[in-house]
């Protein structure tokens, strides 16, 4: 009996077969649900009774928000040689826009520049970086460094820059001053960035080196005496975007404008856009509940909860006019009779 017992023990710790259990086995408590025509219609009601009223107040909310967007990358050159002027340092890139308001706009006002045709999501483009350098000052692996930054990695003289990598050299470096009615208004780029990224992703002890000393001239400069997590404007940039047409956030205006005020704004027009064929624009939006102006989400949500709507009363009409027995035996196949076959 010895024998045959360590037999069997040795025999089922050899075995493949798992340990029994009502979760390998498949045996734990589940619902089923019977699909009654009441369930069913009650269910589409329901989805669609919540569905459309939530559509509606994201529409009404969406319609009251006022964004002005004004497009000026072909405005403010003047040369027929766009790139030419782009890049030559010499030249006055000063531009100065206006924009009536058409409806009041309540502050604190954001203000965006948005770019398109500008593909951010170029795998080659996001994966120029170190985020092990934007976090800690003491991280200085030339090898990895150069392996993940290049060709932005070091400076002609062979030093490291901070921050490396072409997201950052391409930073964008137009600059917006804006005048209501004649009178300056100041422009608030506090907290612009998202908290967890300033905190988490970018170092309090990690200054700017070497910035926009390599072999080409890419974007913006930056402060060397502010550290990485105070340079809200890098921070906002190095967010990469998803698609090729997107906004980025510049600051805020806090007072608020009337409507018919008039908005001077003096534009320095200095990024580049033009050598691949990309655009730029201003935009200012106010915002609500659902954040800037957006119909999509309220006209999704009106569709689904239409479509439920009309689902249920389509059940309704179906079960009316031809209803059915839940569950009558009547109905099986062989139970019905056959006048033409006899059992």
């Amino acid at each position: 009996m010895s024998v045959s017992g360590s037999e069997s023990e040795a025999s089922r710790r050899s075995s493949q077969k798992p340990k029994y259990s009502k979760f390998t086995q498949q045996e734990l408590p589940a619902c089923k649900p019977l699909l009654t025509p009441g369930i069913v219609i009650g269910a589409f009601s329901l989805i669609g009774i919540v569905f459309v009223p939530i559509g509606l107040a994201s529409l009404s909310a969406s319609q009251e928000i006022v964004e002005l967007v004004d497009r000026y990358d072909e405005e403010c050159v003047t040369a027929s040689d766009k790139i030419g002027f782009i890049q030559d340092s010499k030249v006055n890139k000063a531009c100065t826009r206006k924009i009536t308001v058409p409806k009041p706009m309540k502050g604190p006002i954001h203000v965006y520049y948005q770019l398109e045709n500008y593909y951010q999501n170029h795998r080659r483009y996001v994966k120029s970086r170190s985020d092990q350098q934007l976090r800690s000052k003491d991280y200085k692996d030339p090898v990895a460094v150069i392996k993940s930054c290049d060709p932005e990695a070091t400076s002609t003289d062979g030093a490291l820059i901070v921050p490396c990598g072409l997201i950052a050299w391409s930073l964008f470096n137009d600059t917006y001053a804006f005048s209501v009615n004649k009178k300056e208004v100041p422009v608030n780029k506090k907290n612009i960035a998202w908290a967890s990224d300033k905190n988490s992703k970018f170092g309090s002890d990690v200054f700017p080196r070497n910035f926009q000393k390599g072999g080409l001239i890419g974007g913006a400069n930056l402060n060397e005496k502010l550290p990485l997590s105070e340079q809200e404007d890098l921070i906002v940039w190095m967010r990469t975007a998803a698609l090729p047409t997107f906004r980025k956030l510049y600051g805020r205006i806090e007072s608020d404008i009337m409507a018919s005020d008039e908005i001077t704004v003096v534009i320095q027009n200095n990024y580049n856009t033009y050598s691949f064929g990309g655009t730029k624009a201003l935009v200012l939006s106010t915002a609500s509940w659902i954040g800037g102006k957006n119909n999509f989400i309220g006209i999704a949500y009106v569709a689904v909860g239409g479509i439920c709507l009309f689902l249920a009363m389509g059940f309704v009409v179906l079960y009316v006019i031809k209803p059915r027995t839940l569950g009558d035996p009547s109905y099986l196949s062989w139970n019905k009779e056959d006048s033409g076959y006899s059992h």
